[in-house]
């Protein structure tokens, strides 16, 4: 089958990479206001409960995300690749986008909340479905030699999504001024989404299924009922293994990205637009370690590379995350070695996320893989990497220590890696081309 290779798949990564960029925006969209959401939607007297309310409601968002890709992943194995992700992304804009209009508490009380909760479950179910599809979408489009450097290209789509929206949100805070973005204009970043979504659905449009599925469905080996083979059968004991080492990527993943922006926020009391600068310009340095980590496990496999990036993270966040508020003291912010260390945070995510997604889709067959990627990416990030925020926010609220705020980013990548040694296979010279419906796993 490997001959079958289409010729457009650069298009194919494009396409998937851009719609996703676009999913991962409308997500941390929420993420980056929440300062600001926590005041418009809960009651401001209390300001550090608002804000850990807001927090627990983007958490909530995660924690749901393992059910969308169970109901996506049913959908992507039995119905196609292609129209399961086109259907995530549209809710996904759609759940997003309908943020920028809803009343606030100040005018409709509780209700604000409620509302909010429901367009944030909305979108974190979708998000369920997304990521699966893409992978598995760009997976069953190129060679097996060369899998690990094609999906690091789609794995930089989530980092660019937030580069985007706090480009978004330095847009808007500069052209309103603040009072007028803390006032109203909030809400153009999530109408935008709707704009956004719309390019995004027409670029997907023009996608065709991908070839091994359409081999699959033509020599009817299609599985009838995805969960049961998936989570009822010998897959199960995969299903379990791969968790446990996207629960250490997911982990990474939020500690380095996503909360070097609390930190500088809550702890060091950095200004909204001077965080944004300064992480965005950190993640657009480090995007390409995302590329030449998957590219370097096409050379010495998806394992010594992913978990050489759960142990550099379990060893070095704390000094960095301490020299990292030496360096931003209000007033005195040394802006290049703020940079340079969360540039040296997101290139830890480069490692464990850069390979996964080449290791996710070699690691299950061709029939069940929409599923059996989807279900334990989003228990490893959903579950693993969406509480980072609120556990680490709690803990340093509770404590006021850096010590504490960190237990949880340390403890687990370091008991991944003690599992990861001795459970993760390498899947590296697995071929989903050449598969027989069922790769042999070592």
């Amino acid at each position: 089958m490997a001959s079958q290779i289409p010729k457009n798949f650069r298009t194919v990564i494009v396409a998937a990479s851009v719609g996703n960029v676009i999913e991962w925006y409308d997500f941390y969209i929420f993420g980056s206001l929440a300062a600001v959401l926590s005041v418009k939607f809960f009651e401001k007297s209390h300001p550090v409960a608002a804000l850990l309310s807001t927090i627990a409601l983007f958490t909530a968002g995660f924690l749901i995300r393992p059910l969308g890709a169970f109901l996506f992943g049913w959908l992507g194995d039995r119905v196609g690749r292609k129209y399961t992700f086109l259907i995530t992304l549209t809710g996904m804009g759609v759940g997003t986008g309908c943020i920028g209009l809803i009343p606030t508490y100040e005018s409709i009380g509780l209700t604000a909340a409620f509302l909010l909760f429901a367009l944030r479950m909305i979108q974190g179910l979708c998000l369920g479905g997304e990521y699966g599809g893409a992978i598995t979408y760009v997976a069953e489009h190129v060679s097996d030699e060369r899998r690990g450097y094609y999906t690091g290209w789609l794995q930089t789509s989530p980092t660019l999504g937030i580069v985007v929206s706090l480009a978004v949100i330095i847009g808007c805070r500069t052209y309103f001024g603040n009072d007028a973005f803390n006032a109203w204009a909030w809400r153009v970043p999530f109408l935008i989404s709707f704009l956004l979504v719309a390019i995004a659905i027409y670029i997907r449009l023009q996608l065709q299924e991908t070839p091994i599925f359409q081999e699959i469905k033509a020599k009817g080996q299609m599985t009838k009922n995805p969960w049961k083979e998936a989570f009822l059968s010998a897959n199960i004991k995969f299903v379990l293994i791969a968790s446990i080492v996207v629960i250490g990527e997911g982990v990474v993943w939020y500690s380095g990205q996503f909360w070097a922006l609390y930190y500088l926020q809550q702890v060091s009391k950095v200004d909204p637009l001077t965080t944004a600068y300064i992480v965005g310009a950190a993640l657009l340095l480090a995007s390409p370690t995302l590329i030449f980590f998957g590219w370097l496990s096409d050379l010495i496999g998806r394992k010594p590379v992913i978990l050489g990036g759960f142990l550099l993270a379990a060893v070095t966040y704390y000094p960095l995350y301490s020299w990292l508020g030496t360096v931003t003291k209000p007033g005195a912010i040394n802006y290049p070695v703020a940079i340079f260390i969360i540039f040296i945070l997101v290139s830890y995510v480069g490692m464990v996320y850069g390979p996964i997604g080449a290791f996710l889709a070699e690691y299950f067959p061709g029939r069940i893989r929409y599923t059996s990627v989807s279900v334990p990416y989003h228990i490893g990030n959903g579950w693993g990497g969406g509480l980072v925020p609120f556990i680490t926010s709690a803990a340093f609220q509770a404590t006021g220590s850096l010590g504490s705020a960190l237990i949880y980013p340390i403890a687990v990548p370091a008991v991944c890696f003690v599992l990861g040694l001795f459970l993760m296979p390498e899947t590296r010279k697995h071929s989903i081309w050449q598969e027989g419906m069922m790769p042999a796993r070592k």
